[in-house]
């Protein structure tokens, strides 16, 4: 296929490499530079759009995909207080919309375990709740995405729990979601369910970059066959 890059820093970088292996071509590149060659001409002459960039333009990123009718995989996360708009939008012009908030198979797998023992502990109210998410200094939201993913998960599945805060003391309906930023750390996510008597706690902690970009490129795979709003869970069968 040919992919368009939109975003071209460590991220992008890694998805090229992955994709370039895989036998696929870089047909667009788009970064702080070049801003004005997102166009729906360019778009179209790629196969699939990625897009890795920062929440502020990653809405008006989608809409030029979905105009250009070229299918779109997004990583960005923090704009997901436009989620109805945006897919509204992609119905509206029969776009392939692509988005998570983690690519990363481990992810996507440990959000099944987040699940399962929630739903397991729930009927268990003397064990309280909290996640940590740590990531690099360079991220601009938090909690990150994947965290609020986890955080959505639990409350679904935890009647005594209506809603998370970030890094605020909770109330006994809420739990907190800790977020910390240090050097480089691609990203660690663990959740802990604690008693008076002991805790259960799960972790997902990310080695490199690489996994995510694997997940990302798999993902504009399935785009060539499949429309619609998808996920990873389409992609994984789960």
């Amino acid at each position: 296929m040919k992919i368009a890059l939109i975003g071209y820093g460590k991220m992008g970088k890694e998805i090229e490499k992955i994709a370039v292996s895989r036998g696929h071509e870089i047909g667009l590149k788009i970064d702080i530079d070049n801003p004005q060659d997102l166009t729906p001409e360019n778009l179209k002459k790629c196969d699939v759009a990625i897009e890795f960039t920062i929440p502020a333009s990653a809405v008006k990123n989608y809409y030029t995909c979905f105009e250009a009718g070229t299918p779109v995989v997004s990583g960005t996360t923090g704009w997901l207080g436009n989620k109805e708009e945006v897919y509204n939008k992609c119905s509206e012009t029969n776009g392939t919309f692509f988005y998570a908030s983690n690519f990363s198979i481990g992810v996507n797998l440990f959000f099944e375990l987040n699940k399962k023992l929630a739903e397991l502990i729930a009927p268990y109210p003397n064990y309280d709740v909290e996640m940590t998410e740590v990531h690099h200094i360079h991220k601009l939201d938090a909690p990150s995405g994947t965290a609020i993913s986890l955080a959505e998960d639990i409350l679904e599945k935890i009647s005594h729990k209506n809603a998370w805060v970030n890094d605020t003391s909770p109330a006994q309906n809420e739990f907190n979601i800790k977020s910390e930023r240090r050097g480089e750390v691609p990203g660690i996510h663990s959740v802990k369910y604690e008693s008076e008597v002991d805790f259960i706690e799960i972790t997902h902690s990310v080695k490199s970059r690489s996994g995510l970009a694997f997940g990302a490129v798999l993902a504009a795979e399935y785009c060539k066959d499949n429309k619609g709003i998808l996920t990873m869970k389409d992609l994984l069968n789960i």
